[in-house]
């Protein structure tokens, strides 16, 4: 067998010269089988897989979606809104549109200045037929500055009404409605009244209610009596105390903001009196100011809309009403003004003499000068604070 081949194969021991072959990857293994099928057809999308892309494309189409919903939301809203406003402005009297002076330019690039007449007609006993203006306040919205300002005048100011004499300011709207009123103020103050909104305070605390109430931030304790017993019996309401409100932030439904609004004799401050009453006042429009503009209000504007202006009577447009709105929200500065004076007494009735002061506050109000507070320990008299 010298010459034949042999049936086994001898081992050298030691490595082979050269190059050692790796083991083949498994996905290099697998690219050499895919090699083999390469001429194969593998359909249109050549072979890939297409679930990422519907994925894609149901993503697409719920984010349009979405934003559609928010899109029809808003009209709605919006239209819910400016329903309830044209009812408002077919409620102002026309002699009081007459009365106004011209806004120039829009509210967000312009002051403006705003009459809030809070009405006095509330079927309370012995008030039925009474329409004097229980609140009066003027808002200047000035976006050069981001600011907002507010100037309360009490009611029982004793000036010259035009064509009427000397007389409470609040007389003037019993005796010639909202023109007289502005009639009245701007030849006081010398003040162009640009706008104004009349809330009557016997629907006043729907508005507050469809708001789903106001926080409001009471800096000191409060018991009063001076308004309706919350009581079925009058023995109930002869052993009743009086409305407390605990000093500090606390939540309030139409009925209470508006108790809060109008109390203007603590039992736990004697010196408490209608001054005081109008820094109340103020914390409450601020609220529902701060309210109305907050998300969860726009969130139910479709529901809620109409019946936010319910209560008032206004020449504002919807246009002018959200931008005030935008006013608030980027106010940077509030300023809380009140005018004032010494309390006297005319025709066997308190009333209020105008301090010399007021004129100072008056330039307050407009941004003339920085804002000084009332004198220590006396809060009767005109004064700023805040900015």
């Amino acid at each position: 067998m010298a010459g034949e081949e042999k049936p086994y194969r001898v081992y050298r021991g030691g490595r082979t010269k050269g190059k050692v072959p790796a083991p083949a990857r498994p996905e290099r293994a697998s690219r050499r089988s895919a090699d083999g099928d390469a001429r194969r057809y593998r359909g249109p999308s050549g072979g890939r897989v297409a679930r990422p892309r519907r994925r894609r494309r149901w993503i697409l189409i719920g984010v349009v979606v979405f934003f559609a919903l928010i899109l029809v939301w808003m009209v709605t809203g919006y239209l819910a809104f400016r329903g309830g406003v044209g009812d408002a402005n077919e409620r102002l009297d026309a002699n009081a549109k007459l009365a106004l002076n011209d806004q120039s330019g829009m509210l967000l690039s312009h002051p403006s200045t705003i009459l809030l007449l809070g009405t006095d007609h509330a079927q309370v006993g012995g008030r039925e037929g009474d329409r004097h203006s229980d609140s009066i306040m003027l808002i200047r919205a000035d976006p050069g500055k981001h600011r907002l300002t507010y100037l309360s005048i009490p009611r029982d100011l004793y000036i010259d009404i035009p064509g009427h004499g000397q007389q409470k300011i609040n007389a003037a709207f019993q005796i010639g409605g909202p023109a007289l009123a502005m009639r009245a103020i701007r030849a006081y103050t010398g003040l162009q009244i640009n706008h104004v909104v009349l809330v009557d305070f016997a629907d006043f605390k729907q508005l507050i209610d469809a708001l789903g109430g106001v926080t409001v931030n009471v800096p000191k304790p409060i018991l009063s009596n001076r308004f309706d017993c919350p009581y079925p019996t009058a023995d109930q309401c002869r052993n009743w105390q009086g409305w407390r409100f605990h000093k500090g932030s606390q939540k309030m439904n139409g009925k209470r903001a508006l108790i809060y609004s109008r109390i203007r004799e603590n039992r736990l401050d004697p010196s408490e009196n209608d001054l005081t009453r109008t820094a109340r006042q103020q914390a409450v429009v601020d609220a529902i100011q701060s309210k109305l503009t907050s998300p969860l209000t726009l969130l139910k504007m479709p529901f809620v809309g109409g019946k936010l202006v319910k209560p008032v009577a206004t020449d504002l447009s919807t246009g002018q009403f959200m931008q005030l709105g935008w006013e608030k929200v980027r106010a940077a500065r509030t300023v809380h003004c009140h005018l004032g004076g010494t309390f006297a007494s005319s025709g066997g009735s308190s009333v209020i003499e105008p301090a010399e002061e007021n004129r100072n506050v008056i330039g307050m109000f407009l941004g003339l000068s920085a804002p000084q507070p009332s004198p220590p320990g006396a809060p009767s008299l005109p004064g700023c604070t805040g900015g």
